[in-house]
């Protein structure tokens, strides 16, 4: 029987001892404009009760903008990984290849996650 544990650990041991391995996906927005925009929500919520249609008017920009960002940082992040394979020699190293397969698939795995 396989054992999907010991295939999911790194080659140099079980999880919890120093790994050899690139860190996580980069954040799709730097962290001073997720905080922009979660200080521009807070401030919609905050100002309900006095402004009930302008809260909800600034909460529905944040979301416009928070989309509009998002698209923008997929697009670059497709336009980065197409360019590192698409139009290359036919004998471009299969190991570029296969980065490039798990690259598209964390990206599409966490859009599938939100």
């Amino acid at each position: 029987m396989y054992d999907q544990t010991r295939a999911q650990q790194p080659a140099d041991g079980p999880r919890g001892r120093a790994e050899r391995r690139s860190p996580g996906p980069a954040p799709l927005f730097p962290s001073d404009e997720r905080d922009r925009i979660a200080r521009r929500l807070g401030r919609a919520l905050n100002t309900f009760p006095d402004a009930p249609v302008e809260s909800l008017e600034e909460a529905e920009a944040a979301f416009d903008e928070t989309t509009a960002q998002l698209m923008e940082a997929l697009a670059e992040q497709r336009r980065a990984l197409r360019e590192g394979w698409q139009d290359h020699d036919p004998e471009t190293q299969s190991t570029e290849l296969h980065l490039a397969l798990r690259q598209y698939r964390e990206i599409t795995q966490r859009l599938l996650s939100l």
